[in-house]
């Protein structure tokens, strides 16, 4: 190597040297990642579960503290799992927002036999947000609260499993959530305390904001969505709802103080009720008929007063839980609305007559198509005196039907003229045709009552009966290929049942029957409609009404078998003989027949008229 090469070298080098000193970029120091752990309902820390939180950014961490201002320091921690449980509900709670996570009802299943979980982080989200003084706008979602260990205490003397999650803002300065839950309880007792925060919180209230996608829960979505919504109860109004069979989104806003609001599905409520009273709310309700995953989307916002939450007034419980009635009537004012048992006297017949003994029967019977059997006689044997009465009726109304055939020929398809004179041969003989419509009319809110009670008993759910895997909705005897309009794609043989017996019952009814032209006609075409409108409906109700015919069958039979026609036509000319002469006395059947007399004479008018 000559000198000037040895010259070049030396000066590469001192350049390298430089360079890598004072222009090339030093390693940057890993952040620190916090570790995620998990307590059991013993409170006890499980480290074994550590695993890094996503905060791979500090500048975003930077801008979130800053934004948090006095509450900057809350904006890092751990995120743990706490769990509240007994025998009948699991509740998760996360300590990133002190939020529930989590709510399995511990008796159910899905109807393809998977945990019920009514809740969870994934389809259910519950944000509060408070304003402060600075003019910030804070979310409990976004701060880490401390979890207590899980406290086993007594509620009104009962057993009760108590955390608290707690956030200190600073000294003297904390915002506190306490979750307690009771024994075979399905409420979750919630309180949510600003301690010493009044310098920080601004006077506006807290907002809670509660989106829920409902979970498909059960096989018939259609149904199910029918029967989902969201129900809620006013200070001034009292129990409303949102329409659970709107196909167009639906909102509502509430200016009034509201007690509870609830998410309501088929056979299950999401709620939740305040000790003492929401200031406002507004309550949403949409959903995709296409998407076969989510029954509907239910949203709510409602407004806390801050005081309540400042003076440690700020109680609210949750419930979820099933639509049983003997449990929803004691949670809230009108929680027990959350079952749909029908309006006015429907709703009480199902209340006083049919739940109670549907319940005494299930005590000691474990087969619910027995149960619906023998909830048929219970009825029949109430209803049984005001059957016995209008079958007389017919049967005195059949006695007569060779005058009446001769008063028809008479009058030569004059309809007016015929009735009238139907009505003068029912007055002078003693008959009031009311007589049989009266005792059927008295049957009718058993009736409709049954129409709410079996699509909304949960006891029904998932119980199986001869083919029938469920009783709470429809059975499928047999699949079709192709879809029939109004009917369905299956076939019930339920369905098919009832709609037999009814038209069996019904040509039984026309043998003591007068009833004669198109009126007979659509006696036999209504069983055959109701069959297209039934077919999609609970099994439980078809086989009901299927049974209830036969009953009613065997009744009528063995009435029959009791009454003579000859005496009935023997009282009747006996009744006619000593009132001969006499003009009818008032009443119902007196003003329908000078009405009907009435119209026949201005009827008789037009023609002659306009001949």
């Amino acid at each position: 190597m000559d000198k000037n090469q040895a010259i070049g070298l030396g000066l590469i080098a001192v350049l390298i040297m430089v360079y890598s000193m004072f222009f090339m970029d030093k390693p940057q120091p890993q952040p620190t990642k916090p570790a995620i752990t998990t307590i059991t309902d013993t409170g006890a820390a499980d480290s074994s579960n550590a695993a890094a939180t996503p905060i791979n950014d500090s500048l975003a961490l930077a801008q979130q503290v800053s934004s948090l201002g006095e509450f900057g320091n809350l904006a890092t921690g751990q995120s743990q799992t706490a769990v509240l449980e007994n025998d009948v509900l699991k509740v998760s709670l996360n300590s990133k927002g002190g939020k529930i996570s989590e709510a399995l009802l511990k008796h159910y299943k899905t109807y393809d036999q998977k945990p019920l979980v009514l809740f969870d982080e994934k389809s259910s989200q519950q944000v509060f947000t408070f304003q402060t003084k600075s003019g910030r706008t804070i979310r409990l979602n976004d701060l880490y609260f401390q979890p207590s260990a899980v406290k086993t205490t007594t509620v009104e003397g009962l057993p009760a499993k108590s955390i608290t999650f707690t956030a200190q803002v600073a000294p003297g300065q904390q915002i506190e959530q306490v979750y307690t839950l009771r024994e075979k309880a399905y409420q979750v007792e919630y309180q949510l305390n600003f301690q010493g925060m009044e310098p920080l919180v601004a006077q506006q209230p807290i907002m809670l904001t509660w989106s829920d996608e409902l979970k498909r829960l059960e096989q018939d979505i259609k149904q199910n969505r029918a029967h989902s919504t969201i129900n809620y109860y006013t200070a001034d109004g009292g129990f409303d709802y949102l329409s659970a069979s709107a196909t167009d989104p639906e909102t509502e806003k509430l200016e009034e103080p509201v007690k509870w609001i609830a998410n309501k599905q088929n056979f299950f409520t999401a709620a939740i009720i305040a000790n003492n009273l929401f200031a406002s709310a507004e309550v949403h309700s949409e959903f995709n008929e296409a998407d076969t995953t989510q029954v509907k989307l239910l949203r709510s916002t409602v407004a806390i007063p801050v005081q309540d939450v400042l003076t440690n007034k700020g109680h609210f419980t949750y419930y979820f839980g099933p639509n049983e009635y003997d449990i929803l009537k004691n949670v809230a004012p009108d929680f027990d609305r959350n079952l749909e048992l029908g309006w006015g006297i429907f709703a009480w017949v199902n209340k006083l007559l049919i739940l109670p003994a549907f319940d005494f029967l299930e005590d000691y019977i474990g087969n619910y198509g027995i149960i619906i059997i023998l909830l048929v006689l219970y009825i029949k044997l109430i209803l049984s005196p005001l059957t016995y009465k209008s079958y007389i009726s017919m049967a005195k109304m059949k006695v007569l039907k060779p005058e009446i055939d001769a008063i028809k020929e008479k009058n030569d398809g004059d309809m007016q003229k015929t009735q009238t004179e139907t009505m003068a041969l029912y007055s002078k003989m003693g008959v009031n045709p009311m007589s049989g419509c009266i005792p059927m009319l008295l049957q009718i809110p058993i009736l409709f009552a049954m129409f709410n009670f079996f699509p909304n008993s949960i006891e029904l759910r998932q119980e199986p009966f001869l083919w029938a895997h469920d009783l709470s909705t429809y059975d499928v005897f047999a699949r079709l290929p192709f879809t029939i309009p109004f009917y369905g794609s299956h076939v019930s043989m339920f369905t098919l049942l009832m709609t037999a017996s009814t038209i069996l019952y019904t040509w039984s009814n026309n043998q003591v029957s007068t009833i004669q032209g198109p009126m007979k006609f659509y006696s036999y075409l209504m069983p055959v409609i109701f069959m297209f409108v039934l077919n999609s409906f609970p099994a439980g109700l078809s086989f009901y009404y299927f049974v209830s015919n036969i009953v009613t069958f065997g009744q009528q039979a063995i009435i029959r078998r009791f009454v003579d026609d000859d005496k009935i036509r023997k009282n009747l000319e006996e009744y006619q003989e000593k009132n001969k002469g006499k003009e009818p006395k008032g009443g119902f059947q007196k003003r329908l027949q000078d009405a009907m007399k009435m119209a026949a004479e201005k009827e008789a008018e037009r023609k002659k008229r306009t001949k």
